[in-house]
């Protein structure tokens, strides 16, 4: 009697084994199925395009020139008004030897591709060795507020998996009161459908991600800039808006 039930004890721990060891299997393979899937979207989620339907396109200077080519692309498909390049101090290109800005160099290489030179204005910001693109945005809102005018609507550019986190901080900079569209441009330098194949796609899909992640859940306004209120932005229309070379 002893000896059967041990028998039934240690079947029944061998049972409770078996099922535990398959358990963690399942968990295994369901959770590299759900982390092939992530990465699979990953960069599609990081880089969306959803324009607001607004005139005014901004564009981050800091592009390169293949992916500044799709914003002059972007400019004529879509019938923007005027276009506002953005970017803190770089030194020159093309053999110059004065330190210009990237929102200058970017507005000089968009009207050579043939954007009208009345309707790309330069909006340079300070040196920063943090949150430039947050503060490139409210350089753009300040510029707007100085000129009388402000904008219902804006649309900017980025560059592929950095859009996403440059949607979220120029939303951050115009308040509730401007929408704020975005456009992605395709990366040069890898493939977006399999970035993870390269060493400079997985080095900024995965870097951009965890921007991404720090920006939603520890950036703030207030602790970044002590300007006004972005939702005192009054809601002018960008047709009367000023024409300003350079």
């Amino acid at each position: 009697m002893l000896q059967a039930m041990k028998r039934l004890a240690f079947a029944h721990r061998e049972k409770v084994w078996i099922t535990a060891v398959w358990g963690w299997i399942f968990l295994l393979v369901a959770g590299a199925g759900a982390l092939v899937l992530a990465s699979r979207h990953a960069y599609f989620f990081l880089a969306p395009s959803e324009p607001s339907g607004a005139r005014l396109l901004i564009v981050e200077g800091w592009m390169t020139h293949r992916e500044l080519d799709q914003a002059v692309d972007e400019f004529r498909i879509r019938g923007y008004g005027y276009v506002l390049t953005t970017g803190g101090p770089v030194q020159a290109r093309a053999g110059r030897t004065d330190p210009i800005s990237y929102a200058e160099s970017a507005r000089d290489y968009l009207v050579r591709r043939g954007l009208p030179a009345d309707s790309v204005i330069a909006v340079p910001a300070p040196d920063a060795s943090h949150n430039r693109t947050f503060l490139s945005a409210v350089k753009v809102r300040e510029w707007l507020q100085h000129s009388g005018l402000a904008v219902d609507a804006i649309d900017v550019i980025s560059s592929g998996a950095h859009s996403r986190r440059s949607w979220a901080l120029y939303q951050m900079a115009f308040g509730s009161r401007v929408r704020v569209g975005i456009l992605s441009t395709r990366p040069t330098a890898y493939d977006g459908e399999a970035w993870w194949r390269t060493s400079i796609g997985a080095k900024t899909v995965i870097y951009e991600a965890l921007a991404l992640m720090w920006t939603e859940l520890f950036f703030r306004y207030s602790s970044a800039s002590n300007q006004t209120d972005p939702d005192a932005t009054s809601t002018a229309t960008i047709s009367a808006l000023p024409v300003v070379r350079g």
